[in-house]
């Protein structure tokens, strides 16, 4: 049975994550940290890392940004391995994580949902065929109330798809302030906000003549509480180190 403390346990991913421990036999919700109280929990919540006074095999984040620095201490400190699935974390920020990987177990995603990860692997394959004869477009779609932009899902394909190409490949985000012709070694990036859209994400590879689009639309929330569970349970017993989807799906 893996102990999981929910970090960001009174938003609505840590909600979902709560209704879906509850539904499981291999884990449970011992713990949470917010510093919200609008919900009732059937377990303790502390307003921060170092509140907690009770034993845990595996912590998941689904908070801010701001709180990753509380998070890393705790890990050291405790040697308890994360679950970081916040996203908006800037360049020291994953680097600090990195570091602490080498004294915790860190996994690390910005998107937990194994359909997205497919099609980061789809996009991956598609690049390394392609090559720089398509040119890459990524559109993202989210709810209204989303506060980072572009998501870390659209980065994280901008990211394997650069990875696999020729050429060194730079981001455009907005074309709308410069009037000229699109370079070869561009990856568009736009995002939508809009309504309750909970997460779409689109791949065009435009060519001579023909267009290629992968896509993924997630439904519901709960598929990145699954993911987020299964990559505690699969975490908790793991070594020191850097760890992401790609490990998950081995």
């Amino acid at each position: 049975m893996t102990r999981i403390i929910i970090s960001g346990c009174n938003g609505k991913m840590g909600q979902e994550i709560s209704a879906l421990a509850a539904s499981r036999d291999d884990c449970e919700v011992v713990g949470g940290i917010d510093m919200s109280s609008t919900h009732k929990n059937a377990y303790p919540v502390f307003t921060k890392p170092a509140e907690i006074d009770v034993d845990a095999d595996v912590l998941i984040d689904f908070s801010n940004p701001a709180l990753l620095s509380s998070l890393l201490q705790y890990a050291q400190i405790k040697k308890t391995p994360l679950v970081l699935c916040t996203t908006g974390y800037n360049k020291a920020q994953v680097e600090a994580l990195t570091r602490v990987s080498k004294d915790a177990p860190v996994f690390y995603s910005g998107n937990m949902s194994l359909g997205i990860n497919l099609l980061i692997e789809l996009s991956k394959k598609a690049a390394q065929i392609l090559g720089n004869s398509f040119d890459v477009e990524i559109i993202e779609k989210h709810h209204n109330q989303k506060v980072d932009a572009p998501s870390g899902t659209a980065l994280m394909i901008a990211d394997s798809i650069s990875s696999v190409l020729p050429e060194s490949m730079h981001y455009v985000y907005d074309r709308h302030s410069q009037r000229k012709k699109r370079e070869s070694t561009e990856i568009g990036i736009h995002s939508v906000r809009g309504g309750t859209i909970v997460g779409e994400h689109e791949v065009i590879f435009a060519g001579h003549h023909e267009v290629i689009t992968l896509s993924h639309s997630a439904q519901s929330k709960e598929v990145f509480a699954a993911g987020a569970i299964n990559a505690a349970v699969f975490l908790a017993d793991m070594p020191a180190g850097l760890y992401n989807m790609s490990d998950l799906l081995k």
